[in-house]
């Protein structure tokens, strides 16, 4: 390579994916070491919370051999479903040796095999229902189920792992090291504590049994509260990835020369390259490249700006820089120049049709009509909160020359249509005539008309024509035609095979798309038309639509499920009813945690919610199984209830906020490339920490109004 020839990447996806790879693996250790620091402060053994330990990496290996069964690789959703995961890998497990852990305590010789046996079918109902909320997702079709499959997959291989683990290896272990007496002073600090909190949740817990319905009018009221959050109108598809990039586009008059498109360019790239955020700038003067294809235009002009990472910005996002940039380049004056600056999203991932945020069609038979009808159309949009960019596909024209030819003129000379085509066009362009070889090297040999002969289009006029008459004369094309400069769109697009001009706009961040889309219907309805000619949205407004729907679907499937197997679990109704009529007051947990977060609603919280179907139902579940054993015992029905409630209160604690603390990385979304998985954890981590509420003061209710008697 010469040396004054340098080399420098214009675009780098890898930067990216290895960032958020990183961040995914940070936040599963991360989460993985908080999880663990959560079991040892609840059980104040260092031993015993080696035991709970123990089961994250054997239970990753186990996901590990199910993800490589599956054919799957390392990813970034794989990689996330880990990080979601790993807080629930121990819940089994905490059920399991916190049981064995109380027999011990109690002098049982036979501790791990009674205390497994009493749990065994609580983890296997909780598993159960877990996989059975998610896996209805695995057969979902189109980009939401290309998108998560992996994540579900991943997260359904590391909640079987989990089970295996908890059944096997934890009461293995757990019966070897069996109870001490000589208690560390932190394992006797947490014992009282718990032995507080047990008292004072057992009073508490008697008035709400005895005194049932305010609490359930409370829970209800949360819940009703909470509904209108999931309003239609505040809904994206998929969370904003901040990726760094920007697509700067000048589009300047028609007839500017290349250099001074080239000095007006310079003064924006000056404006662009002394921002402190800016990494790298690379600008097409004269067009733009797009893959292997290329358009030439002098008074276009295309730059391709990558932002440091997110980290060392400051934290400014691509959309608050793009604010700024754009009131910096709206100060230079510069006439007659329009500059569009744009953040692109995931790459390969479209919602709509268009290539923009926002697109919409008009569609009729005549061009001329359309670009009216456009460019009213985009003056009425600027009128709409939240758009910026608006444009339409008709701004730019081209000028053409057009040779209307005189047929009848034409016809008396023997011509055709076709003969004055062909010596227009070899008039112009000429005709390779034959091939000349040099050095292995086939170089064409064009002949044509002198240049000069052809400076400017009234030269067309004097090409000589000869008649096809006997005898044959020569004509002037004057005679026979009139040649004309025309101006012409540079693009005709069609949809369904009908003309149609599309006319675009960019969100600007501070409005929701389906807030947008919905204040675009209601302006689609209100536009008058004439007649043959329609106006609609190019699919984006339909794609939230069917994704919502979607979601709502898979819930209802997932709940009905869930129910399904805890009743096959049962064999009864009774207890899976009071079971499952607590899982949708999570809703209330996870309008709270996106309303504190200021997470729109998405894709990502909906797939959240069907989880949650799955994992808010497991506490439940071992607070029910228990109650049971406890009136098998011989305990009232009020009395058993409050019994296994003070029994299973410490596990509930435990196994709820390992998950929550585990899935906090992901919920902070610390770094780039978490935006697309924290509405997830963001959903799981509120809906689950409201869940606890529910299990500890509202499933005891409920039981003690449909429990059997």
């Amino acid at each position: 390579m010469p040396n004054d020839i340098t080399i420098n990447p214009v675009g780098e996806q890898a930067r990216y994916v290895r960032q958020s790879l990183n961040n995914a693996m940070q936040a599963a250790g991360g989460g993985a070491l908080l999880a663990m620091l959560t079991v040892y402060l609840f059980l104040g053994d260092l031993r015993r919370t080696l035991v709970i330990g123990s089961a994250i990496p054997v239970a990753i290996l186990v996901t590990f051999i199910l993800m490589a069964a599956g054919e799957l690789t390392l990813n970034i959703m794989t990689l996330g479903g880990l990080a979601l995961g790993v807080g629930m890998l121990v819940d089994s497990a905490i059920v399991m040796l916190e049981n064995i852990q109380r027999h011990q305590q109690q002098g049982d010789p036979e501790a791990a095999t009674h205390g497994a046996a009493e749990v065994n079918s609580a983890i296997v109902a909780a598993t159960s229902t877990n996989l059975a909320a998610v896996i209805p997702f695995l057969f979902i079709g189109g980009l939401v189920g290309l998108l998560f499959r992996e994540l579900i997959f991943t997260v359904s291989a590391a909640i079987v792992g989990s089970m295996l683990i908890a059944l096997t290896l934890t009461p293995a272990l757990a019966g070897r090291i069996g109870d001490s007496q000589n208690r560390n002073p932190v394992r006797r600090g947490v014992d009282a504590l718990m032995e507080l909190l047990q008292r004072g949740y057992g009073y508490g817990l008697s008035y709400f049994i005895h005194h049932p319905w305010p609490i359930i009018l409370l829970f209800i009221s949360g819940l009703l509260a909470a509904l209108p959050l999931f309003d239609d109108a505040k809904q994206i598809f998929l969370p904003n990835m901040d990726e760094g990039r920007i697509y700067v586009r000048l589009h300047a008059d028609r007839g500017i020369n290349l250099d001074k498109m080239d000095r007006l360019s310079r003064k924006v790239e000056k404006v662009i390259s002394d921002q402190p955020e800016t990494e790298m700038v690379f600008t097409i003067v004269g067009g733009r490249v797009f893959g292997r294809s290329q358009y030439e235009a002098t008074n276009r002009t295309s730059i391709q700006v990558r932002l440091k990472p997110l980290s060392q910005r400051g934290g400014i996002s691509s959309n608050d820089w793009i604010r700024r940039v754009k009131k910096q380049i709206n100060n230079l004056g510069l006439a007659g120049v329009k500059v569009t600056l744009r953040s692109r999203g995931i790459r390969g991932i479209r919602l709509s049709h268009g290539d923009d945020d926002i697109s919409l069609r008009l569609q009729g038979p005549d061009l001329d009509k359309l670009e009216k009808l456009a460019e009213q159309t985009a003056l009425r949009l600027r009128q709409v909160e939240g758009l910026r960019n608006i444009e339409h596909s008709s701004e730019e024209h081209t000028l053409e020359l057009a040779v209307k030819i005189d047929r009848e003129r034409a016809a008396q000379y023997g011509l055709d249509v076709d003969t004055i085509g062909k010596a227009v066009r070899f008039a112009l362009d000429g005709s390779i005539v034959t091939d000349y070889l040099e050095n292995d090297r086939s170089l064409d040999v064009r002949l044509r008309l002198d240049r000069r002969d052809m400076a400017n289009p009234e030269d067309l006029n004097d090409i000589i024509l000869f008649s096809k008459t006997d005898p044959r004369t020569p004509v002037r094309l004057d005679e026979l035609a009139r040649v004309e400069l025309i101006t012409s769109p540079t693009t005709i697009l069609r949809d369904q095979q009908q003309r149609m001009v599309e006319i675009s706009a960019s969100l600007n961040k501070e409005k929701p798309l389906g807030e947008v889309l919905q204040q675009l219907k209601g302006f689609i309805d209100e536009t008058e038309l004439p007649p043959d000619y329609t106006l609609y949205e190019a699919g984006s407004l339909e794609a939230l639509k069917e994704g919502r729907q979607m979601g709502q679907l898979l819930l209802g499937l997932a709940l009905f499920l869930v129910f399904t197997v805890m009743a096959v679990q049962y064999e009864s109704l009774r207890n899976p009813l009071v079971i499952i009529l607590g899982v949708p007051f999570a809703v209330t947990g996870v309008a709270a945690g996106l309303l504190i977060s200021g997470l729109p609603l998405s894709m990502p919280v909906w797939l959240g919610l069907i989880m949650l179907a799955g994992i808010v139902v497991n506490n439940a579940i071992v607070l029910v199984e228990y109650i049971e054993i406890q009136r098998r015992k011989g305990l009232e029905k009020m009395e058993a209830i409050i019994e296994a409630a003070k029994l299973r209160l410490r596990p509930i604690l435990m196994a709820t906020l390992t998950t929550v603390v585990g899935m906090l990385p992901l919920a902070l979304a610390l770094g780039e490339g978490a935006e697309m998985l924290q509405p997830l954890a963001v959903t799981i981590v509120s809906g689950l920490s409201f869940s606890l509420l529910v299990s500890l003061l509202l499933i005891p209710v409920l039981y003690r109004l449909l429990g059997k008697k």
